[in-house]
């Protein structure tokens, strides 16, 4: 996993989402880390546009040949518009987790809380660190 380059214009969580914010906008995904311990990814459920989430807030669910899990904002605000793509393409989150598999852009309430977030070395860091616990 160390050969994984994580952008380094990106805030990470602790659950393996990724935010990147532009402006007031935020685009989110899941990590390169997450989709691969997740498997082939054959179900995606995303956040109703209009939808407003607190950051830590169940904003939809994941479903692999492996498990069912949920997916958590990685920022506070109100969703915009969703990824269609994923939906009729789940495999592209696989293919391109920090690219065209994104999931759902939002409006972000004031920073959203992203300055919480991890940024791309301390990220690295972590998911190296859970990575030796399986």
């Amino acid at each position: 996993m160390s050969e994984v380059v994580f952008p380094e214009d990106f805030r990470y969580t602790k659950t393996h989402e990724w935010i990147k914010v532009t402006g007031k906008t935020g685009r989110v995904g899941l990590t390169h880390y997450a989709q691969d311990h997740l498997g082939e990814i054959v179900f995606v459920e995303l956040p109703g546009v209009g939808q407003v989430l607190k950051q830590g807030d169940v904003f939809g669910v994941v479903e692999s040949v492996k498990a069912v899990s949920d997916c958590y904002s990685p920022a506070a605000g109100k969703v915009t518009r969703v990824n269609d793509k994923v939906t009729d393409s789940p495999e592209l989150v696989n293919q391109d987790p920090h690219g065209e598999g994104w999931l759902y852009e939002m409006e972000l309430e004031g920073d959203g809380g992203v300055g919480n977030l991890m940024d791309a070395e301390a990220y690295d860091k972590f998911q190296a660190e859970a990575g030796t616990e399986h």
